[in-house]
């Protein structure tokens, strides 16, 4: 049997549209003309509620200045409140990457909005004479002004999100710096023996480097709150009133509990992609930094037996399909993939960015995929290392002690006291023989007893101190 459907109509003629979709023609063709990724917009939630409360606020704000009748404007009102609540996401289908600068996004939002409104009017999807979607749904909007607007919303919700599981990540970390405090081990440079240290200060700079990170990331959701609504199609405010632009942008704020700005230049607004860069540029630095946390943990905890070993990751799945007993530090590696991408993405958006002309940027639809996924993957990486590894991480406070006490590291602090040439052949001597240094300090009667023990105290090494 063939599907019932419905006939809807676009400057190409007419298409047999199916009759219980909520889309229409034009998110139709988007469908045949861009067949690439296999992946909708829906898999943004973000994007797609973004896009509801924009269309809500053009509608209350229509309404108010008497160019929209209160009986359509509700309907559409009701129909992007039942999007926001989550109905209707299956029906947000176009892929993710597509040409025309976001207008099949908008599109397949006008069409759905519009057709789960006529419900609310007691009308049949398709009835357009009734409501239209771009003569009404669209009232008032240009994709150029609807779509970097929708994704800036979505970017907040985002940023939002990948916040707190940073805090949540650095809280775990400094957790552990906490936990760690009397923990002696060697510190390293360029993976060579360096100076004596705790584990609990080697733990909390990954808490302190999580918070900078925190604080450049709100500074970055601050550009993203100015918005070009308003602005039409490049930004004169063409077929919009001329309060148009002031009252939607105070009523999606309204609507979407966050506080947009209107920027004071929308000609210049429809076509930067600046606080874009800005961000993917951000939410880099936050992958570098995570990797590279991620590193120091797979070698601190590098072994079981052949390795540095100094803490134990938790064990969280089998490492091997043919060396029993091995586990493998599959968190943090799995965040170092992510960190990866991250890297990857920013380098597409500034491309992207950078390919701009003249008074609209063409490909924001790719800038939107890439930072939506460094924000998801950044914000689902955050919670997995933190719950899965970090909280679970243990000391191996013999083997750190003992990496110490063999290390050359000692020597350092035993510099101001004995001079850096005498230190400099305790320190080859212990190389030579495996000698710990401090046994040959004793041996040598350099120091008493006494006085080595002072200086090596855990006090001593890890801080500043007085010379004398």
């Amino acid at each position: 049997m063939s599907q019932p459907t419905r006939t809807e109509h676009d400057l190409l003629g007419d298409r047999a549209v199916p009759a219980d979709v909520y889309y229409g023609i034009h998110t139709l063709r988007a469908l045949e003309n861009f067949a690439i990724s296999g992946t909708p917009i829906a898999i943004y939630p973000d994007l797609v509620v973004a896009l509801a409360c924009l269309k809500q606020a053009a509608a209350i704000a229509n309404a108010e200045l008497g160019l929209l009748d209160e009986e359509r404007a509700t309907a559409i009102r009701l129909a992007c409140e039942a999007v926001r609540e989550g109905n209707l996401h299956d029906q947000f289908v176009v892929d993710v990457i597509q040409g025309g600068a976001g207008t099949s996004s908008n599109m397949n939002a006008n069409e759905v909005i519009c057709n789960r409104a006529l419900e609310e009017l007691g009308r049949g999807k398709g009835d357009y004479a009734r409501l239209h979607p771009l003569d009404h749904v669209n009232m008032s909007q240009s994709t150029n002004d609807v779509y970097p607007t929708a994704v800036k919303l979505a970017l907040q919700l985002g940023i939002r999100r990948l916040l707190e599981e940073m805090k949540f990540l650095r809280e775990a970390f400094a957790a552990k710096a906490a936990e760690f405090t009397h923990v002696l081990k060697v510190g390293r440079t360029q993976l060579q023996d360096a100076v004596p240290m705790t584990l609990g200060q080697e733990f909390s700079t990954y808490a302190v480097m999580l918070g900078e990170d925190e604080s450049r990331l709100s500074e970055a959701a601050g550009l993203i709150r100015e918005i070009n609504l308003g602005a039409t199609a490049i930004g004169t405010g063409i077929n919009a009133h001329p309060d148009y632009a002031a009252l939607v942008t105070r009523r999606l704020s309204e609507v979407s509990g966050i506080d947009f700005v209107s920027s004071p230049n929308l000609i210049e607004a429809t076509q930067d992609a600046g606080s874009f860069v800005q961000l993917s540029g951000v939410l880099k630095r936050i992958a570098v930094k995570l990797s590279k946390v991620c590193n120091d943990l797979r070698l601190l905890s590098s072994g079981p037996r052949a390795g540095i070993g100094e803490i134990s990751l938790p064990a969280v799945q089998a490492g091997s399909s043919i060396m029993p007993g091995k586990v493998n530090p599959v968190i943090p590696e799995v965040v170092n993939q992510i960190a990866f991408e991250v890297i990857g993405n920013d380098i597409t958006v500034t491309m992207a960015a950078e390919a701009g002309q003249l008074q609209l940027n063409a490909f924001e639809p790719i800038i939107a995929h890439s930072l939506f996924k460094s924000l998801y993957h950044l914000a689902a990486g955050c919670r997995t290392l933190g719950e899965r590894c970090v909280k679970g991480i243990t000391a191996n406070v013999e083997r750190a002690r003992s990496l110490l006490d063999g290390s050359t590291a000692l020597v350092t602090a035993l510099t101001p006291f004995i001079g850096y040439a005498r230190s400099t052949e305790i320190a080859q001597e212990a190389l030579a023989t495996g000698a710990r240094v401090y046994d040959l300090v004793l041996q040598k009667k350099l120091m008493s007893r006494e006085e080595l023990d002072r200086l090596l105290s855990p006090e001593m090494l890890t801080r500043p101190r007085s010379n004398k």
